[in-house]
């Protein structure tokens, strides 16, 4: 029996129906000698801290550097503690004795990093000793699928892929548990800290404040009117009234001037490269106001109704043989709606063709099925016509544009005019390039004579830049910060394309994280959508203030450990290496925050309460969670208990009382709500107490 390791159900249905495997069993499906069978997503994770023995958060405890990390089942959180999610481990043993059956595995997870690392870690933590073979597809189309299984490669190809997910996850658990608890004690509340999290959230704070604490000031320029309908702005801006008055009382007093610079050059405005994840969710947010978390949710739909090809890729290019399927694909009538710009594609553009430029998979294609044939919803169809109008546009010619300037003296002032006309609209027609009337500057020539009708002083403001919004945070997080001028208006892409190229491997986080980590910042509190900006919050901006100056909030520093992780994957770096580099970061890090004079992060609401554990401090209440001030004190209650958030008299009763009045709220794992009464031992833990029925 062969045996298939999906890394969704919907995705195990449709490799079963390719196979044959058509009989639903419980957990896989069966049939023609094939079983396929599936996880749901990750149900295998690292070990949580008290696994190690570190039962309390505490200074001597840190750092917490395990000599080897143990893989557990992926758990829920009932209470204060953890335990095995009843689903996972069902399904465990599913996938365990289909694999000792089995007289072929073949490893059928998402063909990514992340993929790779969610079959090694359930294949090892099951003790299976099996050769595996890989399915690596770009889409889940029929075709796609049948291709892979004609060209099944064994997984150990895929070693240095595994590797350096492994050496990821390791390096967030090393940096994430040991600053987050190291933070949190010195600063004496619960706080979130992260590899990547982090320098995101300094990123987002960092333009707020630049935002914020920007200085308008105002400037003056002077417009001259010609006899030919044309307005000439002054070359020069003045920053003091009086100058700008003097410049146009001499320019207002002129009948006319004297063209001194006629210049015409051709422009060529190369076709935009083809869609990569990041550039999509930046697209979507700027056009349709889309979180990326959204945008990959929706990419990942289409992929699994074989709409496009595989969604988290990180590359806006496609190989050779790909290409060579356009010219067909571009006849496929999904195309319909962009038609009278595909048929004056001739021969489609390279410019996105470069197979050394692809790391697992090409750009965002779309495959040629009809969605119709789907019933997409409305937002699948937007990001679905989004890339399709992407394919158009990057496979389309060049935009040709003839720029013209002009500089006029008038009374020893300059003043300038340049006009655009568009000689073959190109790629820009896709969505409606538009034509500049050819007669709306003249044509001038060299020494030529200008009659002016009058003159005007305009008053403007120097502004900000603007908040981040999701899709400028996403070309921040891609670049490290570093800017990157990708404005529409920009004609030399080339510069712009070369930069991002150089630092690509550079940024922080990848494609296929990077929407996680902005819903990682929201979730805490630390940071809030206000319409389409990013906004920190009150708790983002303290931890901000704490961590500025840390190594753990530098973008090109943490771009650095992503530029080690794609050398392993490319086998160009010892893991062995990567993984005595990060300890040692991580003990830095560490020190860093247990040697700091933090002030308590978020003073909270300080109460006269003692606490009940060590009788020395008092206790302080928050949002989240309800804790001792006192520095050796591990003594903590959270808020939010089965889905019931306590009040502060709740609290107050759990506390000094040892147990509340019975409350109503509580769920339990099935949804269903229940009441009881709470209770807290002599060590501080809780427990539910239940009336007994009459």
């Amino acid at each position: 029996m062969k045996v298939v390791l999906a890394e969704k159900p919907s995705v195990a249905q449709s490799i079963a129906r390719i196979v044959g495997a058509t009989h639903k069993k419980d957990g896989f499906f069966e049939g023609n000698g094939w079983q396929v069978t599936y996880a749901f997503g990750h149900l295998i994770q690292l070990a949580m801290p008290e696994n190690y023995g570190y039962n309390s958060w505490s200074k001597s405890n840190l750092p917490m550097l395990p000599k080897e990390f143990l893989m557990i089942p992926r758990q829920k959180k009932e209470g204060k503690t953890y335990k095995n999610d009843p689903g996972v481990m069902k399904q465990l043993k599913i996938i365990k004795h289909l694999f000792e059956e089995a007289d072929e595995i073949i490893c059928a997870t998402d063909s990514a990093r992340e993929g790779e690392a969610i079959f090694r870690y359930i294949y090892n933590y099951l003790g299976i000793k099996k050769p595996v073979l890989r399915l690596w597809i770009n889409s889940l189309t029929d075709a796609a699928i049948k291709d892979g299984f004609s060209n099944l490669q064994p997984d150990s190809n895929y070693d240095n892929l595994f590797l350096a997910a492994k050496a990821r996850s390791e390096a967030d658990w090393l940096v994430g548990m040991n600053a987050t608890q190291a933070c949190s004690i010195t600063g004496k509340s619960l706080c979130s800290i992260g590899r990547v999290q982090t320098p995101t959230l300094v990123m987002i704070v960092e333009r707020y404040l630049q935002n914020k604490e920007f200085k308008s000031v105002p400037f003056w320029q002077v417009a001259l009117n010609t006899t030919d309908g044309v307005k000439l702005i002054s070359a020069g801006k003045w920053d003091e009234k009086g100058q700008a008055e003097r410049a146009y009382n001499t320019a207002s007093k002129a009948r006319n001037g004297k063209v001194i610079k006629a210049g015409k050059k051709q422009k060529t405005e190369l076709p935009p490269l083809l869609f990569s994840l990041t550039d999509l969710q930046k697209a979507a947010n700027s056009k349709y106001g889309y979180s990326a978390d959204k945008t990959l949710n929706i990419a990942q739909s289409l992929y699994e109704k074989q709409l496009i090809s595989y969604p988290r890729t990180g590359s806006s290019y496609i190989p050779d043989d790909v290409y060579d399927t356009i010219p067909g694909l571009l006849k496929n009538p999904v195309f319909d709606k962009f038609r009278a710009s595909v048929d004056t594609i001739v021969k489609p553009s390279k410019r996105s063709v470069d197979a050394s430029k692809i790391e697992d998979h090409h750009a965002l294609l779309v495959t040629g099925v009809n969605p119709k044939t789907k019933d997409i919803k409305p937002d699948e169809q937007v990001i679905y016509d989004m890339i399709l109008g992407r394919m158009v546009e990057a496979f389309s010619r060049p935009c040709e544009k003839e720029i013209d300037n002009y500089t006029v003296d008038a009374g020893g002032y300059l003043f300038t005019v340049s006009n655009t006309i568009i000689l073959q609209k190109g790629w820009r027609a896709v969505y409606g390039a538009e034509d500049k009337d050819r007669l709306a500057v003249p044509s001038w020539y060299q020494g030529e004579t200008i009659c002016f009708t009058g003159a005007e002083l305009q008053q403007g403001q120097t502004k900000p830049k603007p908040l981040h919004t999701e899709g400028t945070l996403l070309a921040a997080m891609e670049t490290c910060g570093k800017d990157i001028d990708e404005s529409p208006q920009r004609l030399e892409l080339r510069s712009m394309w070369a930069q991002r190229e150089a630092i690509k491997d550079s940024g922080i986080g990848t494609p296929a994280t990077r929407a996680g980590i902005i819903e990682t910042l929201v979730a805490r509190n630390y940071v809030v959508r206000e319409k389409k900006s990013l906004v920190p919050t009150a708790k983002g901006m303290e931890i901000y203030k704490i961590v500025k100056d840390m190594d753990i909030a530098n973008a090109s520093l943490t771009g650095m450990w992503e530029a080690k992780l794609a050398a392993i994957e490319r086998g160009q770096m010892n893991v062995s290496q990567f993984n005595s580099d990060i300890v040692e970061y991580t003990k830095h890090v560490t020190d860093e925050f247990l040697h700091s004079d933090l002030k308590p992060i978020l003073t909270g609401k300080q109460t006269e309460i003692e606490c009940p554990l060590c009788h020395q401090g008092h206790i302080r209440f928050f949002d989240k969670v309800a804790n001792c001030g006192n520095e050796g004190c591990n003594f903590h209650i959270f808020r939010t208990i089965l889905g019931k958030k306590l009040t502060n008299s709740e609290l107050t009763d759990l506390i000094i009382k040892g147990q509340t009045r019975e409350l109503s709220g509580f769920k339990c794992k099935d949804g269903k709500p229940f009441k009881a009464r709470l209770r807290r031992d002599d060590k501080g833990n809780i427990s539910f107490l239940f009336n007994s029925k009459k």
